[in-house]
């Protein structure tokens, strides 16, 4: 195989058989493409004699969510595949690992993880995972520090933010994020039922003066290698391990956006909780315990950030005495305004969150999606003056209760 072209079903077996070594002669491979996704096909290739398998993904020339009038570089294959290798190095064993790729194909063969569950159907199913937070803040840190000027050579890592441009995928986080939801769009997409929450959004100057500084941020500061797309559909758990998938949006940017899309979409599950739980003391224990995860996922990154910079910190000025803590209080204010925003394109814009959108009873799946808004506007309109965690924690159980304004 040579020039591009979306491989088939036989096509995907044949490769994966003759590049790994999983696989051999006597192999019986079995193929699915499985890819729920916007962007890309995915196989499952499965050895019925041996039960080995493995992932074949391949990247689409455009968004499969609009089609061919949305292209897209292929190039974004290349960025995943050395995104996924460079955080299996820094991290290992919280990424699937690469067994083979082809740039030219735009494919990746990578580990099965089928013995996990995307976390998205794990927690709307009500499944406990105790060890997420420190697994997740633990990856944050490690992957944002030391892909950061604190831990790098600066010529080097300029040399990377060169090596990972990607334009296309950041246009589309650009105008999803950033914009859409705060104009009227085609791509839009919100029932008509909220049509005065959207309205709202169009005209709350306060609001948009917020998203303005957080979309320059998003433009500008190469602070490190984010992930660039980190949210509870590109994570892979089970009760004891997490595993991140899916880096093709990744860039250098602020570290803040790959936080708070941990933080935002566990607080659109939180606000999902009466549609999935019926019993009302059920249904609180639940939601306490994703408030509880939350909050010890920006506690867990930040001990594990601050004892990697202790340790392993190059840059001289970093070790200014009060600098640590400006730089951490910053990175909270960030990772919540850009949790904020990512709560409200989740609800008006053109790709929802399934814990949400599937919630079968009208009036709660309403009910949600106006208390989603109400907490990301109270953390978009008042991030800058957050100093703490508890800080942030009072915002959104402000906003769940009615209480909002800027403070």
């Amino acid at each position: 195989m040579s020039s591009y072209h979306p491989l088939t079903l036989d096509e995907a077996m044949q490769l994966s058989q003759n590049v790994l070594d999983l696989f051999d002669a006597n192999s019986k491979l079995t193929c699915q493409e499985i890819g729920d996704g916007n962007l890309n096909l995915v196989f499952h290739i499965t050895d019925t004699n041996s039960r080995n398998s493995v992932i074949v993904k391949q990247a689409l020339p455009y968004a499969k969510i609009v089609g061919e009038s949305w292209p897209l570089s292929l190039d974004r294959a290349r960025i995943e595949r050395e995104v996924l290798q460079e955080e299996y190095r820094i991290c290992p064993g919280s990424v699937p690992q690469v067994y083979y790729y082809d740039d030219e194909l735009a494919l990746t063969i990578m580990e099965d993880l089928s013995d996990h569950v995307i976390m998205r159907k794990g927690l709307i199913e009500g499944n406990h995972y105790p060890l997420f937070s420190k697994h997740i803040g633990e990856f944050m840190a490690r992957t944002l520090f030391y892909t950061s000027d604190l831990a790098m050579d600066q010529s080097l890592k300029k040399e990377k933010v060169k090596k990972f441009v990607n334009p296309d995928q950041c246009k589309i986080t650009e105008d999803l994020i950033f914009e859409e939801p705060y104009r009227i769009s085609e791509r839009n997409n919100y029932s008509p039922s909220i049509e005065d929450e959207a309205e709202a959004l169009r005209t709350d100057s306060k609001l948009h003066l917020e998203i303005a500084i957080l979309r320059e941020k998003f433009l500008t500061e190469a602070q490190a290698l984010l992930h660039g797309d980190l949210h509870t559909g590109s994570i892979f758990v089970t009760s004891e391990s997490t595993k991140v998938i899916d880096p093709e949006f990744a860039y250098y940017g602020p570290m803040g956006f790959d936080i708070g899309a941990v933080l935002a979409n566990l607080l659109l599950h939180y606000v999902s909780i009466p549609g999935w739980i019926t019993d009302e003391a059920a249904a609180s224990a639940r939601a306490e315990e994703l408030l509880l995860m939350v909050q010890n996922v920006w506690t867990e990154f930040e001990i594990s950030f601050c004892d990697l910079w202790n340790q392993d910190v190059q840059d001289y000025m970093a070790r200014t005495n009060g600098y640590q803590a400006f730089y951490i209080t910053k990175l909270l204010q960030d990772s919540a305004g850009f949790a904020g925003s990512k709560m409200i394109r989740r609800i008006v814009g053109l790709a929802h969150v399934a814990d949400i959108d599937t919630i079968n009873n009208e009036t709660i799946r309403e009910q949600a999606e106006r208390k989603a808004l109400s907490i990301g506007k109270n953390l978009v309109k008042n991030h800058r003056r957050i100093t703490s965690i508890n800080d942030f924690m009072n915002l959104v159980t402000d906003a769940s209760k009615g209480k909002v304004g800027q403070r």
